[in-house]
């Protein structure tokens, strides 16, 4: 895995690979910056954003939805905020809004982290024109999210208790149910790896970032290791497929106590990953949503 941007992160996350630009969008989620890298090239270009932005996709018609601190923004193509979706529920002095992805229809999907972790405050919830609606609560950091190639099961991990899960998923009415363990990671004196963000290649395996585990785990549907690829940060903290052929897994990294990592780093593999679907602020107008 090679370091292909020294993007000097502060926490490095939401790597998206955005097609119609060629571009992997990721952000820097306490250095408070959206940052557009054009495969090949030395430097980024890096947005200002004005608090702490968790998550964030492309939208249909351009810009981008974000999770932040405060709320679920529109953002316009500069970074600035353009319009406030829903506002944060819980209270923003120990949460804000973190992981979170596009389903196929559209919707949002972002969950919190619980910053103090110790109440399990932190949910995840699912955006659309229903509004922002709770699916689970007494989570730590939510984390990991992301769909099966037939959209038939939305994965999710709880960062801190060391496991994800998976969900039988409706496209059409938006409804996760059937909730159970996914992976469980066991973590010991000398391996505190947790899962991290993740992305589903088109085979349907689930690519996870172990965070201070050094390393990206690969499993497959029915939730068995196949794979193991060494990442030279400690603490990687997302996967993305990309690229022309969508063949470059990236991985976005956070700094540790040491001052070490934060960088962007890329990796050719030989499966490919799933197209990136845009957030649509208008799903729910032409499809059945039911509660």
């Amino acid at each position: 895995m090679e370091l292909v941007l020294d993007s000097q992160c502060q926490l490095g996350e939401s790597p998206v690979w955005w097609s119609d630009r060629a571009l992997l969008l990721f952000i820097d989620v306490t250095g408070r910056r959206l940052h557009q890298y054009k495969p090949g090239s030395a430097t980024a270009r890096a947005l200002r954003i004005d608090e702490d932005i968790g998550c964030l996709a492309p939208a249909v018609g351009g810009g981008f939805v974000a999770g932040l601190r405060s709320g679920l923004w529109l953002l316009e193509e500069s970074g600035a905020k353009s319009l406030m979706l829903a506002a944060n529920p819980e209270n923003t002095a120990v949460s804000r809004f973190n992981d979170g992805r596009a389903d196929p229809l559209g919707r949002f999907w972002v969950g919190t982290v619980d910053e103090p972790k110790d109440g399990g405050r932190a949910g995840l919830y699912r955006f659309d024109q229903r509004g922002l609606t709770q699916i689970s609560d007494g989570l730590l950091t939510s984390n990991g999210l992301a769909f099966s190639p037939d959209g038939r099961v939305l994965y999710h991990s709880d960062t801190p208790r060391f496991v994800v899960y998976r969900y039988d998923y409706d496209v059409a009415g938006g409804l996760a149910t059937n909730r159970r363990e996914f992976v469980r990671l066991e973590p010991t004196a000398s391996d505190r790896g947790r899962p991290d963000g993740a992305a589903v290649d088109s085979h349907g395996c689930y690519w996870t970032a172990l965070y201070d585990g050094g390393r990206i785990q690969r499993y497959d549907p029915d939730g068995r290791l196949m794979s193991e690829f060494p990442v030279p940060a400690r603490r990687p903290t997302m996967p993305a497929f990309g690229g022309a052929d969508m063949k470059t897994l990236f991985v976005t990294t956070a700094r540790d106590e040491r001052g070490e990592g934060g960088g962007l780093y890329a990796l050719d593999v030989d499966v490919a990953g799933l197209p990136t679907f845009l957030f649509d602020p208008n799903v729910g107008k032409n499809h059945d949503l039911t509660l």
